[in-house]
């Protein structure tokens, strides 16, 4: 049965380092748990680690939203049928859900809250990285597509006051950022597969490209190529596939991308799509935050 997560203050003002007695019928999951390092549990006792704290609401990193999206019932769902994907190489969303796993989210308003505060906690894990690693001083407009509830784009034209911002995105999820809106911070709604985009001097798509197949991710970056102004800077911002086949964060993900329609790259994979986007690969970054700015010119 699910493990209920247990705070180490309580009614019993318990020491903090003091492990909390589990029911029995805990004790299986807790063990299993145990074995990733999520908890500390010896002799049907289990304690915090650093990495269970992240699943608190209250931590300054917390992976809770996360955690709560990768068990949605259409997320699951879409898992359970891995198999047909790997088989037929058409994504087990599509197959298992009507609409797949976007139509699956529109459908469902409380899902898509979970998915958008999934993708705001993930991001507050890596903003901090891409403000201190990448200058955007020269850069008058910054369009950020895609860009959810709008907290990277924000946190860019707060760091930079010579800046404004767009923040583009689908009508539903825009209206959960109204609040964002400003004189230097634009709020619009739309579909990049559809809609014309923001003009603007860089554009800005973090972990948006990963969803997609090659063909989607083309139509979606031509659709950035056309709207850009001359020589417009375009930074994809991506967890990179490793050349290594030891095990990595970037490659569980891309088994779980498989199953939504979307994939992991390598960096040669990125420049490549790239190029056929008519735009030029000029240089990776590290942000040292597990992801990276892959940042490209149009051609």
């Amino acid at each position: 049965m699910p493990m209920r997560l247990v705070k180490r203050h309580n009614p019993q003002h318990r020491s903090p380092r003091q492990p909390r007695r589990m029911p029995a019928r805990s004790t299986a999951c807790s063990g299993c748990s145990a074995l990733y390092g999520i908890f500390e549990y010896a002799d049907g006792a289990v304690a915090h680690t650093a990495a269970s704290r992240m699943l608190r609401q209250d931590h300054p990193q917390s992976m809770r939203s996360l955690v709560r999206m990768f068990g949605l019932p259409g997320f699951w769902t879409a898992v359970g049928e891995l198999g047909s994907a790997i088989r037929t190489g058409e994504p087990s969303a599509n197959r298992a859900l009507p609409g797949g796993i976007w139509g699956y989210l529109t459908e469902n308003p409380e899902a898509s809250r979970i998915f958008g505060e999934a993708m705001t906690a993930k991001a507050h894990g890596h903003i901090a990285g891409i403000v201190q690693v990448y200058d955007f001083s020269g850069l008058n407009v910054i369009a950020d597509i895609g860009g959810g509830r709008g907290h990277l784009i924000q946190a860019i034209v707060s760091a930079t006051p010579t800046a404004a911002g767009v923040l583009f995105d689908q009508p539903h999820v825009v209206k959960e950022a109204a609040a964002v809106a400003s004189d230097r911070l634009h709020v619009i709604g739309g579909d990049f597969f559809n809609d014309p985009l923001p003009v603007a001097d860089a554009y800005i798509l973090m972990e948006v490209i990963h969803d997609w197949d090659d063909s989607a991710s083309q139509k979606i970056l031509r659709a950035v190529r056309r709207a850009a102004r001359p020589h417009a800077k375009l930074l994809l911002i991506e967890a990179l596939l490793p050349n290594e086949s030891a095990p990595n964060w970037p490659t569980t993900l891309d088994i779980v991308m498989l199953t939504i329609g979307g994939r992991q790259r390598t960096l040669r994979e990125y420049s490549e799509l790239l190029r056929e986007s008519a735009f030029v690969m000029t240089r990776d970054i590290d942000t040292h935050s597990g992801i990276s700015i892959i940042e490209a010119t149009a051609n």
